[in-house]
């Protein structure tokens, strides 16, 4: 498939799942840009699902918080995790967010947030599912879909599945952009 062509398949997909679902359709302040060092990965903010994950994260993301984070967590086939800025898994920005569960489907390129044992105990750690994931529906809070850039997702370095998905000299986030903001 051509690029020219997939990505009109992606505008004609967006465009009909926005016809379907008025509250898919992201507008730049709603767009979160994820620059890897193998492309960048598009991501729609669900403010519909949960409004103060996405308030959380636009407020770290403008700050500069996610800039040269590692995706230090990475199961295939599972999701990839980012957001630490100490790369421990334990690390965060020291605001905890109050779970937004919903019955939104933990499925391939949806992006939701890491928290502890407790619900309430999200702060700025995110994962990127590379897979689904029944068990977390419902237990998780979703906050994002991968619009754009699935692939490049694919290509972040894999931990070692029977360490947990810990990734020894992980890929990074290099910066991350509200859409709104990106200078042209």
């Amino acid at each position: 498939m051509t690029s020219v062509f997939k990505r009109f398949a992606l505008a004609l997909a967006a465009l009909a799942l926005s016809a379907l679902h008025p509250a898919l359709a992201a507008g730049p302040d709603d767009t979160w840009v994820l620059e890897l060092s193998s492309g960048k990965v598009v991501i729609e903010f669900r403010n519909d699902l949960a409004p103060h994950h996405v308030a959380r994260i636009k407020e770290l993301t403008r700050k500069g918080f996610y800039d040269g984070t590692p995706f230090h967590r990475v199961i295939a086939g599972f999701m990839a995790q980012g957001g630490d800025p100490t790369g421990t898994g334990s690390g965060g920005s020291g605001t905890r967010i109050r779970a937004e569960f919903t019955g939104e489907p933990f499925v391939r390129g949806v992006v939701g947030m890491a928290r502890s044992g407790s619900p309430d105990s999200a702060d700025s750690q995110f994962f990127i599912m590379l897979g689904s994931a029944p068990s977390l529906d419902g237990k998780y809070t979703a906050f994002g879909r991968v619009l754009e850039g699935m692939e490049f997702v694919d290509r972040i370095k894999k931990g070692d599945a029977g360490d947990n998905g810990i990734v020894s000299n992980p890929d990074k986030l290099l910066r991350a952009q509200i859409l709104a903001d990106v200078k042209k």
